[in-house]
């Protein structure tokens, strides 16, 4: 019998905004184009234009904290993607997802790791969000 760890958890966050949704998928799918929206992420190490399942890379965030990540899944037509990111002994697995919201988009990310990870990042996650979906 498989036993679920109480320390692991889930936790949507979202965010609605103005910016069409093929533009904020092109902002999402685009490693290019994280730190302008991602103010955690500081430089993008990838070696494809757009997120690509079974390829990995880096990212440094603030404090130069060093992510690698592998890119698990993308669907351009149901515009959602999957990466798994780790940082030293901390994991984390996103899912990411686009959804048309009147003429804008509404982004999502469920955050799968430990309860801390997940409660601390969910700030940050829902403040990019926010950038994402909002044209600057």
């Amino acid at each position: 019998m498989d036993r679920v760890n109480p320390l692991h958890g889930a936790l949507r966050i979202s965010a609605t905004g103005d910016r069409p949704p093929a533009h904020a998928w092109a902002c999402y799918t685009e490693p290019r184009r994280w730190q302008a929206w991602a103010p955690q992420i500081r430089e993008v190490d990838y070696p494809h234009e757009v997120v690509v399942p079974g390829t990995s890379g880096r990212v440094t965030g603030v404090g130069g904290v060093i992510a690698v990540f592998r890119v698990e899944a993308v669907d351009h037509e149901a515009r959602t993607w999957a990466w798994s990111v780790r940082s030293g002994p901390l994991r984390v697995r996103l899912e990411h997802g686009i959804e048309q919201r009147g003429a804008g988009s509404l982004a999502w990310a469920d955050v799968h790791a430990l309860w801390p990870v997940v409660l601390g990042y969910a700030p940050v996650a829902r403040w990019a969000l926010g950038r994402l979906v909002r044209p600057a």
